[in-house]
């Protein structure tokens, strides 16, 4: 997508101008609109040309620039980090064996990464793909706290599939991990300072007996 126009490069008349807080000033002359983004020391860009008359704001378009890259930097290596794990389940599936591939999905989703659940069809199973499709309903209901289903369930050869994304991207589960982790260090840290003065105490007691 190309660039914007900016500045001297702006070739409409007028403009409907926003100022740099997101204040609506109204249509005005581009000479005014270049004046007023000089005073301000900052850019006047042209964010929708095709309006009638073009909206430009005043803004650091530098920085406007160098934070738009940084988020689709981040979005790019979110999206290069998620993986597809799968979870394979029989038709037949008793309720131990469904709730270990539950809390595995769970973990899964948890982590940031997306979940293909299948249903193996065996036989003559493959004549019930509504059983399939009844399966994968409930799993979808039993992970909807943690991630939501993209499609509904389809049949893929002797298979039936469907894919679960997250609630929360790569980044965002890591740092939920990160800030888990810390808050179960400073616990264990706050219970041994504490289960200290009790054994020095305790110690204290046994000296005097003794």
């Amino acid at each position: 997508m190309s660039e914007p126009r900016t500045n001297d490069r702006i070739r409409a008349r007028e403009v409907r101008l926003v100022g740099p807080s997101g204040e609506q000033v109204g249509v005005v002359k581009i000479d005014m609109a270049l004046r007023l983004a000089q005073e301000a020391e900052l850019d006047l860009v042209e964010v929708s040309p095709n309006s009638n008359p073009p909206v430009a704001k005043i803004m650091d378009y530098g920085k406007f620039k160098y934070e738009a890259a940084q988020k689709a930097k981040e979005a790019r290596r979110n999206q290069a980090n998620t993986a597809l794990k799968e979870v394979r389940f029989r038709l037949k599936i008793d309720d131990h064996d469904y709730e270990t591939k539950l809390k595995r999905a769970v973990g899964f989703l948890e982590s940031g990464d997306k979940v293909k659940a299948i249903i193996q069809f065996r036989g003559r199973e493959q004549s019930r793909p509504e059983m399939g499709a009844k399966l994968l309903q409930k799993f979808a209901e039993d992970v909807a706290e943690y991630g939501h289903a993209e499609n509904r369930p389809k049949l893929d050869g002797r298979n039936m599939v469907m894919i679960v994304a997250p609630e929360k991207n790569k980044a965002e589960a890591k740092a939920q991990q990160n800030a888990r982790r810390n808050e179960q260090k400073q616990a264990a840290k706050a219970a041994k300072h504490s289960a200290a003065p009790e054994s020095a105490a305790a110690e204290s007691e046994e000296t005097k007996e003794n």
